[in-house]
């Protein structure tokens, strides 16, 4: 089971747009190095709450963003989720509590990335939070320091693969 990295988000501020990178450097306890989390100024920094004592970074999948436009004929693009990396090819979900590696850089799933209503901008845009119940992506923990970059493959950790054979 393995995807790959299609695109990076990094957002400057809290409620900034978000801004594509062809790669961004993953810090432990930081996050990605010019985003809002990093700098400590995202809408959730210094918040803890169930299922976001460590969140330093975010997924998606591309195919959710495909969803919402084909079946639910919502204009948004990947960016609009606000999630920092948008993956391909692999079910995220399946990542919640396990130690994966994104390139080199080594993550640990923390859990589900439910949407939140900072999301939706619009009142036609309610049914956008609907279509991302449980499919809102994945919170993440930085395990190792490294550049992530567009085009990196995204699947389990040596240590992860191991178990699952032994």
């Amino acid at each position: 089971m393995s995807g790959f990295v299609a695109a990076i988000y990094l957002a400057p501020g809290g409620g900034e747009p978000m801004q594509a990178r062809k790669a961004a450097r993953a810090v432990p306890g930081r996050g990605l190095d010019g985003d809002r989390y990093f700098k400590g100024a995202g809408a959730f920094s210094g918040r803890v709450s169930p299922g976001r004592e460590v969140t330093e970074l975010t997924l998606i999948e591309d195919e959710v963003i495909e969803h919402l436009k084909r079946d639910l004929g919502l204009d948004v693009t990947a960016a609009d989720s606000r999630r920092n990396l948008v993956t391909r090819l692999i079910p995220l979900n399946d990542l919640v509590g396990a130690e994966f590696r994104v390139g080199n850089v080594l993550l640990r799933g923390t859990g589900l990335c439910e949407p939140c209503v900072s999301l939706v901008k619009s009142p036609e845009n309610t049914h956008l939070l609907r279509g991302l119940a449980h499919k809102g992506g994945l919170r993440a923990q930085i395990l190792s320091e490294g550049v992530i970059a567009v085009g990196d493959l995204v699947g389990p950790s040596a240590t992860a693969q191991l178990a699952a054979v032994g």
